[in-house]
């Protein structure tokens, strides 16, 4: 047996387990996400042992890898885990609420841990506490001290996230950004301090000169630390953003912020008795008696039964990189613009001679459109992804302000494009706790005034037409329009009395502009509304709100179902070929003599249907060269957007098709008025439309 061991440790040693990292962070991240779903509908009262049973799975899973790869902390939390849930599914103990916060907290530790192991800066995590406690629970003790929350976010300075903040005095913090492919990303968090003007102070601290990608910066501001993250997660992710104590040093020296973090020494595989990674704990609890109070394994045929069906779905699914799929999509894109050119160029063959051609060309054009929508669908993922994440901070910010809400998703099968769901996620998450923190009454006022005292917010998703639209609905207290109104003079924004309710509503989304009586570290500092309307409108889509004071409120928010390709109606100006996205236009009509007015001396304006809309001339925001002077323009094209409408002034409606959408700011540079580029069928490149830009410049 010590020869085979032997023999097992040096063939083991040659194989180089770090090409399975990768694999391993992604199922546990997918563990981690199920158990915290479980744990938030588990019944304590009468808990099901399948889903005790499931949770108990999703940790050893844990466990199982960590102690693998020889990442020594995940597999010490993990097993202590493992025996109070053990404990808990064979009915030796009865769950508790304290339980599941405990085991809550132990996930969010988890992802804390393994974030460090992937590679992201941070001292590593204390869980002595965390660990006292959920022994004390196995235990079948009262923890001594409940064990504290641990916030998801960069560990690099645990100390600031920990000190109490004096909402009244300004503090000085460092910032430290990075790594980033653009070190001019960096420049973006420097704008939103000048646009927000609450906010506080922003200086470089290294002269605007990246270091291995790293920017540091000093700030000196009253925000709290959670209102900051949420802010500059708009435009860097959560992961490259870390709040420090402001410190004199910045080099390459040991632990100096930038350097480059040193190489681990190779911590072994944990294949074996006493080796690295292996829990504290593990070899006695295998060797323990069968009378101790170690977990004792499952019987192997009930083992076996519960997880078949999950090795069946493994079975099902492929593990594909994004890169792999954007590279597909942009080939099918090629093929619909040459499916597109070979159809343009056989319109002038004749049908009766190149039969056998005509119908080739027909068979092409459907299996191409088949196809696109194939590959595009690889890129869809259903809104569950998102509507998941969502529980367990409502449960955390409701326990938090002493509210009692109820959680309602509908429509979790509808699918959005990855890239918009990835940029869509903080947005939603400020409407949903502003729905919590400004809509839902504390349960004392929902009584008081004849309601229930748990207020529901409810977040659903559905198609209409080519776009999606989520929204974020509340029973709560409603917007006030007299409140807005006075809030919005107070700021010197002009707030007469006839603006319409709509108009008033939107006040909301001015830059620093708060409801909030009280500043908390919840909200109250106007930091949000105005970088959530910013961020969808550079989706190319749009915000609405709705609101009945004392009865709710309601966001909607409508956005394309994807970036990648478009239906779009083609007009031509001169000799120039426009496209306007097919969900953006109402109608089109002839212009009649007497239809266009002057008003004002320059500005234009059409009645349609006893109603008057701007007109916009395409020749002359474009500035088209016309060679044939005396034609006129007479077709109007009425889209709308933003609320609003506007009639564009065109010399033919050329058609409707599908069309790629190029990105033309990372191709050239930025055009006002245009969202992207296409390719057409006869080579010529032809500009989207910005419709939402188009119709503030009509107000204008």
């Amino acid at each position: 047996m010590g020869e085979m061991s032997s023999e097992s440790s040096s063939s083991s040693a040659g194989i180089d387990l770090s090409q399975f990292y990768q694999v391993f962070f992604e199922e546990a991240g997918e563990n981690l996400d199920r158990m915290e779903q479980l744990l938030l509908e588990l019944n304590i009262e009468s808990a099901d042992d399948e889903e005790l049973n499931a949770i108990f799975r999703c940790a050893h899973s844990i466990k199982g890898g960590a102690a693998t790869f020889g990442f020594k902390d995940v597999a010490e939390l993990t097993h202590q885990m493992e025996t109070l849930l053990d404990k808990l599914r064979r009915h030796e103990l009865a769950p508790t609420s304290a339980m599941v916060d405990v085991l809550l907290q132990s996930g969010d530790a988890l992802r804390a841990q393994l974030a460090r192991h992937q590679g992201n800066d941070g001292d590593e995590l204390d869980t002595t506490e965390l660990l006292f406690n959920i022994r004390a629970m196995s235990s079948g003790e009262a923890p001594a001290v409940k064990a504290p929350p641990v916030v998801n976010v960069p560990i690099a300075a645990p100390s600031v996230l920990a000190e109490p903040v004096n909402e009244s005095a300004a503090r000085v913090i460092e910032l430290r950004v990075g790594p980033l492919d653009k070190p001019e990303q960096a420049d973006e968090l420097v704008e939103l301090f000048k646009e927000i003007a609450d906010l506080g102070t922003i200086e470089p601290l290294d002269n605007g000169m990246p270091a291995d990608g790293m920017r540091r910066f000093k700030i000196c501001t009253t925000s709290t630390d959670s209102d900051l993250l949420d802010l500059f997660t708009f435009h860097v992710t959560r992961e490259q953003v870390a709040l420090l104590p402001l410190g004199p040093g910045f080099g390459f020296h040991k632990d100096a912020p930038g350097a480059p973090p040193e190489e681990a020494p190779d911590p072994g595989y944990g294949f074996f008795d006493n080796a690295p990674g292996v829990p504290v704990g593990a070899a006695e609890t295998s060797a323990a008696p069968a009378g101790d109070v170690a977990p004792v394994a499952a019987p192997a045929a009930p083992k076996a039964r519960a997880e078949k069906p999950a090795a069946a779905a493994e079975a099902s699914t492929l593990r594909v990189s994004v890169e792999k799929v954007d590279q597909l999509i942009n080939l099918v894109g090629e093929l619909v613009i040459t499916q597109a050119m070979l159809a343009q160029n056989s319109q002038g063959l004749d049908p009766a001679l190149y039969q056998q051609l005509a119908a080739g060309l027909a068979d092409l054009d459907r299996n191409t459109r088949d196809l696109q929508e194939s590959v595009m669908s690889i890129r869809m993922i259903p809104m569950s992804m998102v509507f998941s994440r969502f529980p367990r901070m409502l449960r955390d910010l409701a326990a938090k302000l002493g509210k009692k809400v109820d959680f309602v998703t509908l429509g979790e099968a509808t699918e959005l494009d990855k890239g918009l769901v990835e940029k869509i996620t903080d947005p939603l998450t400020h409407l949903v706790r502003n729905s919590c923190d400004h809509g839902i009454e504390s349960p004392a006022d929902r009584v008081a005034k004849g309601k229930p005292e748990t207020g529901t917010i409810t977040l659903s998703a559905s198609h209409q037409g080519g776009s999606i639209v989520i929204e974020v609905r509340d029973d709560g207290r409603g917007l006030s329009r007299e409140k807005l109104l006075k809030k919005a003079r107070e700021r010197g924004i002009p707030a007469p009395d006839t603006m319409s309710d709509s108009e008033v509503w939107n006040l909301i989304f001015a830059p620093g502009f708060s409801t909030a009586d009280v500043v908390t570290d919840v909200s109250g500092r106007g930091v949000g509304m105005d970088v959530v309307k910013k961020n969808i409108t550079a989706l190319g889509g749009t915000v609405d709100i709705d609101s009945a004071e004392g009865y709710g409120m309601r966001v909607s928010v409508r956005l394309p179902l994807t970036l990648a390709i478009m239906d779009g109606m083609s007009v031509g100006v001169g000799e120039e070929v426009y496209i306007l996205p097919l969900s953006s236009v109402v109608e089109s009509f002839q212009v009649q003599g007497d239809m266009v007015k002057t008003i004002g001396g320059s500005g234009r304006v059409v009645e349609v249907r006893d109603e008057y809309m701007p007109v916009l001339e395409l020749e002359r925001v474009f500035d088209v060269p016309r060679f044939d002077f005396e034609h006129v323009s007479g077709i109007m094209v009425v889209v709308e957007a933003e609320g609003g409408r506007v009639a564009l002034l065109v010399d033919e409606l050329l058609g409707q098709q599908q069309v790629v959408v190029k990105n033309l700011e990372a191709n050239y540079r930025k055009v006002n008025d245009v969202s992207g580029a296409t390719i057409m069928g006869d080579g010529r490149v032809a500009l989207i439309l910005d419709v939402g830009s188009l119709v503030r410049k009509s107000r204008h």
